[in-house]
């Protein structure tokens, strides 16, 4: 499903016009940092298959944020994608697509090549990252 498939026809029509409304000091990045967009990507591949649906996201996702509040976390938007990817691996365990002990794994992984790889390079798993 493209992008214009999923928005309401208003959506998909002008939007040129409504970027170009926002004030230039305004126009911010909708992610920080790459992984942000990754963990977005993923959920939506997820939801396109149906791996879930989109009322059970965004309540996990919810429960998620208010996870973290309740243990301190200051709500200051930069932990959000945080609290996605937490919420994505919720779910994705409970639906039972990945164990806890892969999701480990793959964490590990991703630590151990994140830990080699120079400053502003991509992040580059390999399989010696997943022994």
């Amino acid at each position: 499903m493209r992008l214009p498939e999923m928005c309401p026809p208003a959506m998909g029509t002008g939007i040129e016009e409504v970027l170009a409304a926002i004030p230039a000091d305004q126009r911010t990045p909708a992610f920080n940092e790459p992984w942000e967009a990754q963990a977005f990507a993923l959920t939506l591949a997820l939801l396109r298959r149906g791996a879930f649906t989109w009322s059970e996201w965004s309540a996990t996702l919810g429960e998620e944020i208010k996870r973290a509040q309740e243990s301190g976390d200051a709500d200051s938007g930069t932990t959000y994608y945080r609290h996605w990817l937490a919420a994505v691996e919720r779910l994705v365990r409970d639906k039972g697509l990945a164990t806890d002990d892969a999701l480990h794994r793959y964490r590990d992984a991703w630590n151990r090549a994140a830990g080699r790889t120079p400053h502003g390079e991509p992040i580059v798993l390999e399989p010696r990252d997943l022994t």
